[in-house]
């Protein structure tokens, strides 16, 4: 593979068909939020918000989208709606999201994971047009031994848990389905995975999430428990990973050579933070905080204790890279959170000024894609 020639231009999106799984989610919804922002026609395709509240209903993105509520898991109303919707691009982020979840549902989890994203490739199998897909996995699709590099997208698919063994899996799925049904040299529809995770941002409320714990601790005065407070993550705002996704998408109308390509989304190296440096760096910008080390006592399933991406590849084919440092992350994040439980109404427009935001720090890094 060669490197990109012509820039890349979100510009793109505008007047498109975008259909988008897991718009309720957290990140779905943000994902869906700046596609709107883009000028996109945009088609939601997933089950009712996770979590009450959530990000989809407090921007009010309903207001900008045709949402349809289906079950990534049901294949024919999946395929009936990718064909009806006729996209020219799709993101697949609809699953079962959560480690620990994993463990209690380990069927439910392989059956969106694995089985979900088994629907949407057979779904686009039946396309007549051209389209570009991103699937997205996870971070923890690699067999994480907890060695101090980053992981490439050439590393052993695995892990001991059910989430992380479903995600491998969905890697070994996608990569099954592209080379037995879309050939490089014919295929109208074009194919990529891309993996991030450790993803933080206004808007998550997911159980057993150390920002989510946080807040909703809090925000009504009382004390946060901290499982793992050792733990070391590389922590990133969500709207990294999403323009990781959109330059794979414009990326992939100019590259037909990059068609089934796996690439990793994530921050520097020097980024990673243990959970308790995250608590301290939130506890600034929160009144009335306090936390309490519970690690010895938690009882609970095998969480990872160590791992990070290597993203070179995505900076040398895409020219992309993070844009934001651990304070602007974290302070954005706590910002969210306050504008939401001070200001519940002004969220919609918190969300939009927080895409422009990013959007121009990256300009200000000279990214392509942002201009």
């Amino acid at each position: 593979m060669s490197a990109l020639v012509e820039e890349l231009s979100v510009k793109v999106f505008r007047g498109k068909r975008v259909l988008v799984t897991g718009h309720t989610g957290f990140k779905g919804s943000w994902l869906a939020a700046w596609l709107q922002s883009l000028g996109a026609k945009v088609v939601g395709l997933a089950l009712d918000p996770p979590t009450d509240p959530s990000h989809f209903a407090a921007a009010r993105l309903v207001d900008g989208m045709t949402d349809l509520r289906i079950d990534v898991r049901d294949q024919s109303a999946v395929r009936d709606a990718i064909v009806s919707a006729q996209p020219d691009f799709v993101f697949h982020l609809a699953a079962q999201s959560l480690v620990r979840r994993s463990y209690a549902e380990p069927i439910e989890t392989w059956q969106t994971n694995v089985l979900g994203t088994l629907n949407v490739l057979e779904a686009l199998r039946a396309l007549e047009k051209p389209c570009v897909a991103v699937i997205i996995t996870s971070d923890k699709c690699y067999d994480n031994v907890e060695w101090v590099w980053g992981y490439r997208e050439t590393d052993v698919m695995g892990g001991p848990d059910p989430y992380s063994a479903s995600k491998g899996a969905a890697e070994l799925a996608i990569r099954s389905h592209i080379k037995s049904y879309f050939p490089n040299a014919t295929s109208l529809v074009r194919i990529a995975s891309a993996r991030a995770g450790n993803v933080i941002g206004g808007g998550d409320w997911a159980a057993d999430r150390i920002v989510p714990d946080c807040v909703k601790a809090w925000s009504v005065n009382q004390e946060v428990e901290l499982r793992n407070p050792k733990a070391t993550r590389p922590w990133q705002h969500v709207l990294e990973p999403l323009s990781g996704y959109l330059n794979l998408a414009m990326a992939l109308t100019q590259r037909p050579d990059l068609h089934g390509e796996p690439f990793n989304f994530g921050p520097p190296a020097a980024q990673n933070h243990s959970v308790l440096e995250l608590v301290q760096r939130m506890a600034e910008h929160w009144n009335q905080v306090r936390w309490r080390d519970v690690s010895q006592s938690a009882a609970g399933p095998y969480e990872s204790g160590l791992l990070k991406l290597n993203c070179d590849k995505a900076l040398h084919h895409l020219h992309w890279h993070a844009v934001m440092g651990f304070e602007d992350t974290v302070r954005m994040t706590a910002e969210w959170y306050r504008t939401y439980y001070r200001s519940p109404m002004q969220i919609s427009s918190t969300t939009a000024a927080q895409i422009s935001a990013y959007t121009a720090m990256a300009k200000q890094q000279g990214l392509a894609w942002a201009r």
